[in-house]
């Protein structure tokens, strides 16, 4: 069988994986993602057990038992280019034997929800509610650097880009769904919808401070899009990676984000405190039925 080389599968001298400093015994089966580290804390608080603690730059890790189902609580930081050290590092810890560089002849998958803070841009959405991620929309270039288009609904994205008179011609969106599975899980308290992932928080989420927009209306365009049942619900920073990766990887992912501000209404929640701890509790009371 074929060797990972030592530039691309990246070891630690105590054998654990360069970026998360996880072994394989330190993972859980269920995952949960969290872009913010102290948040991490905020998830294990529930947790009849911790086991397992540690922290390499900004991925904190806490693994331990809730209800007797064991879980791990990760954090990934911000932006797409993060989910892709975090869900390749994931796979590899299930799915290639390090001390042989080689992939596993049995895979493995993983239960990955990422619980996170986002924005609705649709007016009837009300500020604090809990949406879940249907389908990830890309903005951003991941998925194209990876030799495997078959995972993107290209008839979703020609509709939108026909529909939206799509006015940046140097960004393809792509369209991701996300685990069926997973979301029927959760059959009350969310808003389902096609969450957009953004490059960046200013420009490409439509804001504008000092410097001006290639396409001011591009939330506009965003906001009228229908397919099927599907409409856009919300902006962040990492679903579409954590979908395109998912799914190539073979793994269950979803994201369940607390709506903290609307685009639309131009209101914003500063304490947002109690919708987090309702959302942590939703997706453990949820994940562990």
């Amino acid at each position: 069988m074929l060797q990972i080389p030592t530039t691309d599968l990246l070891i630690n001298p105590d054998g654990s994986i360069y970026h998360l400093s996880l072994k394989p015994e330190h993972l859980a089966d269920t995952v949960i993602l969290v872009g913010d580290p102290d948040r991490v804390p905020e998830i294990s608080w529930y947790f009849d057990k911790v086991e397992y603690v540690n922290r390499n730059r900004e991925f904190i890790c806490h693994t331990g038992k809730f209800r007797n189902r064991r879980i791990t609580a990760l954090s990934t930081g911000i932006g797409t280019d993060n989910i892709d050290i975090v869900l390749q590092e994931l796979d590899a810890l299930v799915n290639v034997d390090f001390s042989r560089r080689e992939i596993n002849p049995v895979h493995k998958t993983l239960d990955i929800i990422r619980l996170g803070t986002s924005g609705a841009i649709q007016p009837d959405i009300p500020v604090n509610s809990i949406g879940l991620s249907t389908y990830g929309m890309g903005l951003d270039n991941l998925l194209y650097f990876y030799n495997d288009n078959s995972i993107n609904d290209i008839e979703m994205t020609d509709v939108f880009l026909e529909q939206s008179g799509w006015d940046l011609s140097n960004v393809r969106p792509y369209f991701i769904k996300g685990s069926e599975g997973l979301a029927k899980k959760f059959t009350e308290g969310v808003i389902r919808g096609i969450t957009v992932t953004a490059p960046g928080f200013y420009g490409p989420q439509g804001r504008k401070l000092r410097i001006n927009l290639a396409d001011p209306a591009m939330i506009t365009r965003l906001q009228r899009f229908r397919f099927n049942d599907e409409r856009i619900i919300n902006f962040e920073m990492e679903t579409s990676a954590l979908y395109a990766l998912g799914a190539l990887l073979d793994h269950n992912v979803l994201t369940v984000c607390a709506l903290i501000a609307n685009r639309a209404t131009q209101s914003f929640c500063i304490d947002h405190k109690p919708v987090i701890k309702r959302l942590i509790e939703l997706v453990l009371e949820t994940i562990c039925q």
